[in-house]
C-alpha cells in the first residue's frame, strides 16, 4: 500500500456493541486500502473473535504504533491495547468496555496532537457504559473536544442525499436557543464551508435553517430570533464571499437539499437536523466532527447490542466513514515520520 495515503486512527468503539464487528469487515474491504492506510485502536483478542463470529480469514496484527503498521491484503493492524477481558459477553452494558472505549478514544486524540495520524474513525461507544465508567461527555464530539483541547467544534452529518452541520447538539432545546447567537451560527456556517470545500466543493451552497416554524415568518411566530441570532452571521459571510442562504424553514431546506440545490444545510439544534438525515439516508450515513486537530468521522449509528456478536451487522457505515475520512484527511497527504 502506498504510504501517500493518510493514515487513520480506526477507534473500535465498545467492545460488547457491533465495533469490533465492523472495523473488521470494513478494514478488510479492497475499497478502503485504496483510499486510506487504516490502523486500529482497540484489542486485538476482540478484534480475533469479531473476525471468526463474521467467518472471515485474516491476521489481526499487534503493532505499537501507526507507523509500525505493515499493510497487505488480508491483514488488519492494531494498536492493541488490552482492555478487555476475554469472557466479555456481547451485547450487554458494560463499565469495563465503556472504559475500554473511552482509553481508545484518548489514545487516538494523542496520536492526532502529535501529527502521528491525519484522521481518526470511529466505531460507536455506548453514552451509557461511557457514563458507567466514570467518563461523563454527551458523545464522541465533546469528548474529542475535550481530550484535544479543542474549544469548539462542529457535528457535521453526512449522506449521499444531504449532509449538516449543527450550531448545537446535545443539549436541551430551551438551551440551545439560548445558546445560539450570530458569533455562533458564523463559526459554524465557515467550519462546515470548510468541510466541502475540503471534500472537493469549491464554491459550496449552503442553506441555513431558522429556529421557528417557518424561519419566524416575519415575526409571527416566535420573538425575532432570526433577525436577532442568525441574520447578522450571515450578511457578515455573504459579503465575505460565502454562500450562505436563509434563515429558511427547516422542512423547505431539506426537501430542497434533498434534490441537490444545497450542499450543506446548518441546522440550529439536534433533532432539526438528526431528523431529516436519518430519514434521507442513515444506512451509509456518516457523523463528522470539523474543528478538531484533525478530521474525525464515525458511523451514524450505534452499538446495537441486540445483534452485537452475531456476525448480522452491516459495515456499509464504516466503509463510508473511512472514505469520508480519507478525502478529508487534515494533513496533507504524505507519509508519517
Amino acid at each position: 500500500m502506498s504510504t501517500a495515503l493518510p493514515l487513520i486512527a480506526v477507534t473500535m468503539g465498545d467492545g460488547a456493541g457491533i465495533g469490533p464487528e465492523v472495523v473488521v469487515a470494513a478494514l478488510l474491504d479492497d475499497a478502503v486500502l485504496t483510499q486510506c492506510r487504516p490502523v486500529v485502536i482497540g484489542d486485538a483478542q476482540r478484534l480475533r473473535e469479531a473476525a471468526r463470529i463474521l467467518g472471515l480469514d485474516c491476521e489481526i496484527a499487534a503493532v505499537e504504533h501507526p507507523r509500525d503498521a505493515e499493510f497487505t491484503p488480508g491483514r488488519v493492524n492494531v494498536v492493541d491495547l488490552g482492555l478487555l477481558p476475554a469472557d466479555l459477553p456481547w451485547g450487554k452494558l458494560s463499565p469495563v468496555a465503556g472504559d475500554a472505549a473511552y482509553m481508545y478514544i484518548k489514545r487516538a486524540a494523542e496520536l492526532a496532537v502529535a501529527g502521528d495520524v491525519h484522521a481518526i474513525c470511529t466505531a460507536p461507544l455506548n453514552k451509557e457504559a461511557l457514563h458507567a465508567a466514570g467518563h461523563i461527555y454527551p458523545g464522541h464530539t465533546e469528548l474529542l473536544a475535550h481530550l484535544t483541547g479543542t474549544e469548539e467544534v462542529s457535528m457535521m452529518l453526512s449522506t449521499e442525499k444531504v449532509k449538516v452541520i449543527h450550531v448545537t447538539t446535545h443539549i436541551g432545546l430551551i438551551d440551545a436557543v439560548n445558546r445560539i447567537e450570530p458569533g455562533l451560527v458564523e463559526r459554524t456556517v465557515r467550519r462546515g464551508h470548510e468541510a466541502m470545500v475540503r471534500a472537493g466543493v469549491p464554491n459550496p451552497v449552503i442553506g441555513v435553517c431558522g429556529i421557528n416554524p417557518h424561519a419566524g415568518e416575519n415575526g409571527l411566530f416566535g420573538y425575532g430570533e432570526e433577525e436577532e441570532k442568525i441574520v447578522p452571521a450571515l450578511e457578515k459571510l455573504r459579503a465575505e464571499g460565502v454562500d450562505a442562504r436563509g434563515p429558511l424553514p427547516a422542512d423547505t431546506a431539506f426537501f430542497l437539499a434533498s434534490r441537490g440545490d444545497y450542499d450543506l444545510i446548518v441546522a440550529m439544534y439536534h433533532d432539526q437536523g438528526h431528523g431529516p438525515v436519518k430519514v434521507l439516508g442513515i444506512e451509509a450515513g456518516v457523523n463528522l466532527t470539523v474543528g478538531l486537530p484533525v478530521i474525525r468521522t464515525s458511523v451514524d449509528h450505534g452499538t446495537a447490542f441486540d445483534i452485537a456478536g452475531t456476525g448480522v451487522a452491516e459495515a456499509g457505515s464504516m466503509v463510508e466513514a473511512l472514505r469520508q475520512a480519507a478525502e478529508m484527511a487534515t494533513a496533507p497527504v504524505a507519509p508519517v515520520a
